[in-house]
């Protein structure tokens, strides 16, 4: 039961390491080429338009915690004396 917690433990302090070194990966469907065969056709893929990378789903977890952590820890404006 132990083993299976450190396994599962260090399965997840690998995977935030990684999304903190390399937070693109290649995209699936095009496998990273930016482009999909389709009726004979390269067409620009629908997925990375392009772009050969994505964001990976760890990295977007974190980025979105990041904006909403920021959200609600803005400072308030000081209060003017006309509002005291």
């Amino acid at each position: 039961m132990i083993l299976a917690s450190l396994a599962l433990l260090a399965a997840a302090l690998y995977y935030a390491a990684l999304c903190a070194l390399r937070p693109f990966t290649p995209c699936r469907k095009c496998s990273g080429l930016g482009e999909i065969e389709r009726f004979r056709k390269p067409r620009m893929c629908p997925r990375c338009h392009n772009g050969k990378l994505r964001l990976r789903l760890g990295r977007r977890a974190y980025n979105a915690w990041l904006r909403t952590h920021h959200a609600g820890t803005r400072p308030t404006p000081a209060l003017t004396k006309e509002f005291r």
